[in-house]
């Protein structure tokens, strides 16, 4: 799902890839706006806040917008070098951005309101999942080649609507590429808004600690893929034991 890339990454690692991120994100923008008030997956909102702002003049407020850009483009910046540095078919090379995700997430979701954020600021740490997710979206842009975007939706919706139209230019006589390309974007769009109904709900009863959960699916994507070869080997010599008894 992560290792695969070029000739040898299929339709399926693409689809397993956008479920669970897609989740991630979603997840992650609703809890992060209840918690903060920030749209924290994308920055379309925060460039036309940069927008109002300047026409007004507030610097304040061009200064705030200016570092949500900067963030979100910053953890893209990072995770395309980090990804040529160590190399794109290196087995680990995009288990280092996905730990650092992993791990901010995971220190969001053990403080509480009253402690850390009342110290640092809701704009920090807003900021920082900001990061995060811009390191998440160049990551998977760079695995999927550009066939997979997991933390807004505009782009899939527009990709969605030409397929759609495809297909009824063809009157749903659908090639194999064609299909699966409408179902991995009508993945993409429901999995996100999963996340986000799933985020909102578990936020509301448990406000930080909700964090657990992206970060509990950052970690199965991780283990998953590091250890899947393994599992398979150790299956496959376990069934032909049972048989060769």
């Amino acid at each position: 799902m992560l290792r695969h890339t070029g000739q040898r990454r299929t339709y399926r690692h693409n689809l397993r890839l956008a479920v669970l991120l897609c989740l991630v994100a979603g997840f992650v923008n609703a809890a992060g706006l209840l918690a903060f008030s920030i749209l924290t997956t994308n920055i379309t909102g925060h460039a036309a806040t940069l927008a109002i702002d300047l026409g007004k003049g507030d610097m304040a407020g061009v200064a705030v917008a200016s570092g949500w850009l900067c963030l979100f483009l910053g953890g893209a910046i990072f995770s395309g070098c980090y990804t040529s540095f160590m190399g794109k078919h290196k087995r680990y090379a995009y288990t280092v951005p996905l730990f650092i995700e992993f791990s901010i997430l995971l220190v969001i979701a053990f403080q509480d309101d009253s402690s850390v954020f009342a110290a640092i600021g809701d704009n920090y740490i807003a900021g920082s999942l900001l990061f995060v997710m811009g390191m998440q979206n160049a990551l998977v842009t760079v695995i999927s080649r550009s066939v997979v975007r997991t933390t807004h939706l505009t782009g899939i919706m527009t990709d969605f609507g030409l397929s759609i139209s495809d297909a009824i230019q063809t009157r749903f006589r659908l090639t194999k590429g064609l299909r699966q390309r409408l179902i991995l974007q009508a993945n993409i769009i429901l999995f996100f808004l999963i996340g986000g109904v799933f985020g909102a709900f578990v936020f509301q009863r448990y406000l930080y600690n909700a964090f657990m959960v992206p970060a509990g699916i950052i970690a199965g994507t991780i283990f998953f893929d590091a250890f899947r070869r393994g599992y398979l080997r150790i299956r496959h010599h376990y069934f032909r034991v049972r048989r060769l008894h």
